[in-house]
């Protein structure tokens, strides 16, 4: 079993539940881990063999472009397309950040993490 990890995806969009969050968006960041057999691709170091970290960066851009209220529904839309399109995943972690969120306070982010296993 080895792991991919695409970190610190960076992107501004518009989530959450107050009205201005929707008009003024927000600064968010994405990171993404999952596990899979990783032994055929370090043999044949052909790109079919493995899950492309290009895809996987695709799918979490994509995701946070359609806005949500809570991050929480969209993390779940990324692992939801990540096993869908990217059959070698057994395993997936997303993590879900706003940067710098509206909560009356001197907070730098929130971060949520949801994590699955591959159904059988």
């Amino acid at each position: 079993m080895g792991i991919i990890k695409v970190n610190n995806i960076k992107i501004y969009t518009n989530h959450g539940c107050l009205e201005e969050e929707a008009k003024i968006g927000s600064e968010y960041r994405v990171d993404v881990e999952v596990k899979s057999n990783l032994s055929k691709s370090a043999e044949s170091d052909d790109l079919n063999d493995t899950v492309d970290y290009v895809h996987l960066n695709k799918i979490a851009k994509e995701e946070m472009a359609v806005r949500s209220k809570l991050l929480e529904h969209v993390a779940q839309r990324i692992l939801n397309r990540i096993f869908n399109e990217i059959q070698l995943v057994d395993e997936a972690e997303v993590s879900v950040s706003k940067i710098n969120p509206p909560i009356g306070g001197n907070v730098g982010e929130v971060t949520i993490v949801l994590s699955e296993k591959r159904k059988s």
